[in-house]
């Protein structure tokens, strides 16, 4: 699957939530997704980065870390680009990447 169709495994209701402020309601629709994918794989690794990411950006540092270390460690092996804020934004129509 290429980067690009990782990127479309973002839901926009989560990105839009996101980017309108309630990061919680962004977070729960991010591991619902998460949690219909197959346990350790890239898709499910691109989500649980993207929700490691929501729980540092909620300041609980420590549940986000372990989601990015979990994460980093499915994408390292599977040498992908490892998703960040701007995957996020960019589903709900915010800015895209530079």
């Amino acid at each position: 699957m290429a980067d690009a169709d990782l990127r479309a495994l973002v839901p926009p209701e989560a990105a839009s939530a996101f980017l309108g402020g309630d990061e919680k309601w962004a977070l729960t629709l991010l591991c619902r997704t998460r949690d219909r994918q197959q346990h350790g794989s890239v898709e499910w690794a691109v989500l649980e980065r993207l929700a490691g990411l929501v729980l540092i950006h909620l300041q609980r540092e420590v549940e986000g870390t372990f989601a990015l270390e979990r994460a980093d460690a499915v994408l390292g092996t599977q040498k992908r680009d490892v998703p960040d804020l701007d995957w996020l934004e960019a589903a709900g129509g915010g800015p895209e990447e530079r």
